[in-house]
């Protein structure tokens, strides 16, 4: 099967897969149903059985999927079953801030650069990474085979930042600034933003009925909080 003939909810899915299944494995589980999997993320078995299977067939008759056999099988699928190198444009406050995240490597991406357009900022030392100058992103990115990027820059400077990192001949960006980015189709653009998120929180906070959660007497409990729940 193509690529393109996969369904990108499904794609998508298959990160929640593997952070459920690692889980699984700091607490000992050695073999997972699809049930469990499912159960465990909110989707049932039978979307489980068939997101896996347009990347293969995994399972094992009578045993269900060999927890640390189907971890390695998604990270080859996601291609994090290696170090990639990952370039960091924006040195501002949030992109200090995922400086210091430390899962990115735990999950086999290594910030290797920081830039920003800001000349007072550069040669500015966080973390581990000093902030070079833009002008020496193409060349970074070659010496360094670096083929994703995180843009944290203000939404006037998004494009420009885009199309200089995939003159540079970047292939995946993860994209923090509040604005969509045009780019060729052979280029992958995730956008990441938090206000729309919370938008999305918020409409369906108020599709939900008002239920008091305070404690206060005559209040109704939360579903699963009473005491029949234990």
């Amino acid at each position: 099967m193509k690529f393109e003939d996969i369904p990108t909810p499904a794609v998508y899915r298959l990160s929640f897969y593997l952070r459920q299944l690692e889980a699984f494995q700091r607490s000992d589980k050695s073999t997972i149903s699809s049930k469990q999997l499912g159960d465990a993320l909110g989707y049932t078995d039978a979307q489980v059985r068939k997101d896996l299977a347009y990347f293969g067939q995994f399972g094992h008759p009578g045993i269900g999927y060999k927890v640390e056999d189907l971890i390695a099988q998604l990270r080859k699928i996601l291609g994090t079953d290696k170090i990639l190198n990952v370039m960091l444009v924006g040195a501002g406050n949030l992109g200090r801030a995922l400086i210091a995240y430390r899962g990115f490597l735990r999950k086999g991406f290594r910030l290797a650069a920081l830039f920003d357009a800001d000349e007072r900022k550069v040669g500015q030392a966080f973390g581990d990474l000093t902030v070079l100058s833009m002008e020496k992103l193409g060349q970074v990115a070659a010496e360094q085979n670096i083929k994703l990027a995180i843009m944290s820059v203000p939404g006037e400077a998004a494009q420009a930042v885009a199309d200089k990192m995939i003159a540079a001949g970047i292939r995946g960006i993860l994209n923090f600034a509040p604005v969509s980015i045009a780019h060729p189709q052979d280029v992958s653009v995730q956008g990441v933003d938090l206000a729309v998120q919370l938008e999305q929180l918020s409409f369906k906070m108020s599709l939900e009925p008002h239920v008091d959660h305070s404690g206060a007497a005559g209040s109704a409990p939360a579903p699963g909080t009473g005491p029949a729940a234990h």
